[in-house]
């Protein structure tokens, strides 16, 4: 962590003047975060200066700084993963297969071989990974490399030792491990080769012979014969009859891979040993005064040579010892008698997953896999609990199975990167409930993360142009994608609610009302009508109709729905009808807009709240010279709503009647909406005195209450 604090920025300090903040009675604290593996750091008084501290006013300011416990992820490294996570995906897809059609699996040809083709991809993958880090990163970045190769080492290993071809569970793998061994950890070295090949006698220099040896040891036949050969100019005579009569015995040393049933196989072996045991009774009968050189006792090397081939344990280990070799150069049934004479590593994680492995220990192999790699020891268990290599019963204490326990550790690892959500949530969706309820927490943080964040972009590596907000619409769709695929729908609705708010904080509220409509969230619709209502208030008519033209095409869809609560809908209804009536007024198509307005208070759509607003927006129409607007019985009920009106807010009611005009006049900076009542009522007194003077608008008798009324 501390590296990735150096990297804050604004730095806290200035370089170099660390001891400033203690000066200034300042000290750092960390708080850990309960979803991941990130720390809040920031500056906190020491207990001095806390104690002396006057009180904090508002105005302070403290800077917050989030830092991972992980490094961010390199390119190699997110491409690792998500290649791999399709490989998860597979297997996941035969574990549900099998458990489906009831199959046991250890007794299933097909299903061995797919989990042993998975394995092999993971194998692969690693290598792949590890050659090209090998070649393009930097010297100081070989680690990395480094560590693809010891993931390689350890999947490798895993596959020989517990996926082996299906019907030959049973047969030697010493070849196998040889081969191994050989590819992973390279012994002798191509140099010591190169240098004793260039020598005109080179038994004489003091490295041929543990080259000789070593290559014998490892199985390296050409390497081995090719310096034998050499020995053909050697001055002993019994030296270079020995030498061509074991030539042939490694050129034959059978292979199990080359034989089509054991049998042949154990037969081979059998003869090849009887030449080795003739090979050592002559060695025995050279006379002990030639069996020194003037630079080594070359008799002692060659039976030395002859004991490796017969496979004596005591030689080897021997062997091993002078050569400065490890207990990796040993065979499994012999490791742990090995190993208390070689002891491995502690620090070296590579070296005690291999150690478990070859013990046959599982569980161990996964506690040292998670500290070399959580990815490792989640993919090992993901294979281990299908072959039956470790237990499957939940753990009590932690309420996991082992395998669910590595899974989720490297799910929760991941989680330090939030740009990885889908993988993430793709493995502890495997983890049963707990699993399930972690990954559904992830999900509703995704859209939390971009609420109200400010958007701007950035040019990425590739000379992309990159939105460091990203675009929500995009990636709520492939939250509630994850949704339908695990079947959370209670998450989705969540999700989609969350979107919703996030929406009309960016005044995008046409996405809003389908989001709302999604979720089910009738209430949350209201509210998101509601503030679209308000920005008429604020921003006047011409914006609101730009807002409305956004949400309008939800109303056909929401009108068929039959879940959908009606009350909120002709709230929805109400917006739109009175964004036509104001689009009707901007255009100058006034007799129109006059039969909207009436058209809203005959059909009950406009709320109470709005009367007020809807009787100010009449004045300008019933001022029209031209021709009366509206039938004497429409005026008539704009009458009676402003009498609802006055009688009500004398009773007390201002708050439900006068609320939505009280705001609009404190944005136009007029604090008085009785005044305003009273001009529409001015306005409908003249209107009646027109009508009945030009005898147009309908009857020209007007009823007693409403003369009186007027």
């Amino acid at each position: 962590m501390q590296g990735h604090l150096n990297n804050v920025v604004p730095p806290l300090v200035g370089s170099g003047k660390s001891s400033d903040l203690l000066e200034s009675g300042r000290t750092l604290e960390t708080r850990v975060s309960p979803l991941n593996d990130s720390y809040a750091v920031f500056a906190a008084p020491t207990i001095e200066k806390l104690s002396a501290r006057p009180k904090r006013s508002n105005s302070d300011n403290q800077m917050v700084y989030i830092v991972s416990s992980d490094p961010p992820p390199t390119a190699e490294r997110r491409l690792f993963i998500g290649d791999t996570s399709i490989i998860f995906a597979a297997m996941q897809n035969l574990i549900r297969t099998v458990n489906e059609n009831g199959v046991d699996l250890t007794q299933h040809e097909d299903s061995q071989r797919i989990i042993r083709k998975l394995a092999l991809d993971y194998v692969n993958f690693a290598k792949e990974c590890w050659i090209h880090t090998a070649r393009v990163v930097a010297d100081t970045d070989q680690a990395c490399a480094d560590h693809y190769r010891t993931l390689y080492t350890c999947l490798s290993l895993f596959t020989i030792l517990y996926l082996p071809v299906y019907s030959l569970e049973n047969a030697p793998v010493g070849d196998d491990l040889m081969e191994w061994l050989n590819v992973h950890f390279i012994e002798p070295s191509t140099e010591e080769g190169d240098h004793l090949s260039s020598l005109q006698r080179p038994w004489e220099d003091e490295t041929f012979w543990p080259y000789l040896t070593r290559a014998i040891l490892r199985g390296l036949s050409k390497a081995a014969t090719f310096f034998l050969g050499t020995l053909s100019d050697h001055p002993s005579e019994n030296l270079r009859r020995l030498a061509q009569g074991i030539i042939p015995l490694l050129r034959t040393q059978p292979k199990l891979q080359n034989f089509e049933a054991e049998r042949e196989f154990a037969y081979a072996s059998h003869r090849w040993k009887e030449k080795v045991k003739a090979l050592r009774i002559e060695l025995d009968e050279v006379p002990v005064s030639d069996r020194r050189d003037g630079h080594e006792d070359w008799w002692a090397r060659f039976s030395d040579i002859v004991g490796i081939l017969e496979g004596r344990g005591d030689v080897i280990l021997r062997v091993c010892e002078d050569l400065g070799a490890d207990w990796r150069e040993e065979l499994p049934d012999v490791v742990a008698h090995v190993l208390e004479y070689m002891p491995p590593d502690p620090t070296n994680f590579e070296e005690m997953v291999h150690v478990a492995l070859f013990m046959g220990d599982p569980l161990k192999s996964l506690e040292h896999a998670a500290q070399l790699d959580p990815w490792l020891s989640a993919h090992l268990a993901d294979m281990m609990e299908p072959l039956s290599l470790v237990e499957k019963a939940v753990n009590e204490e932690s309420e996991l199975t082992v395998r669910d326990f590595y899974v989720l550790s490297y799910a929760q690892h991941l989680h330090s990167d939030s740009a990885m959500w889908r993988i993430t949530v793709t493995y502890m969706y495997t983890c049963g409930k707990i699993g399930a309820s972690t990954a559904d927490e992830i999900l509703l943080g995704v859209p939390l993360r971009l609420q109200g964040k400010p958007s701007s972009t950035t040019e990425g590596g590739d000379g992309e142009i990159v939105s460091d907000r990203g675009d929500l619409s995009a990636i709520v769709k492939e939250v509630n994608a994850t949704c339908h695929e695990y079947q959370r729908e209670a998450v989705r609705r969540t999700v989609c609610r969350i979107a919703a708010q996030s929406f009309v904080q960016q005044k995008e509220y046409g996405l809003a009302i389908s989001y709302c409509s999604s979720a089910e969230d009738w209430p949350g619709l209201g509210r998101v009508v509601d503030r679209v209502l308000q920005e008429y208030v604020h921003a006047g008519p011409e914006q609101y109709t730009k807002f409305v033209s956004s949400i309008a095409p939800s109303l056909q869809a929401l009108r068929t729905n039959s879940a959908a609560h009606g009350v909120f809908i002709y709230r929805l209804m109400f917006a739109v009808r009175y964004a036509e009536f104001h689009q009707r007024l901007l255009n100058r198509d006034l007799q129109d807009a006059a039969w909207d307005l009436v058209s809203m208070f005959q059909e009950d759509m406009a709320p109470k709240s709005w009367w007020a607003v809807l009787l100010c927006d009449a004045v300008e129409l019933l001022q029209y010279e031209s021709t009366p607007l509206f039938s004497y019985s429409s005026a008539c009920l704009l009458l009676q709503r402003l009498d609802d009106i006055l009688s009500r807010t004398a009773q007390g009611a201002s708050e439900d009647y006068l609320k939505t005009l009280d705001a609009k006049l404190r944005v136009e900076g007029q604090q008085d909406p009785q005044k305003q009542l009273q001009l529409v009522r001015l306005a409908l007194a003249k209107y009646f005195a027109r009508c009945a003077m030009i005898g147009t608008g309908g009857t020209q008798t007007v009823p007693r209450r409403v003369v009186a009324t007027v």
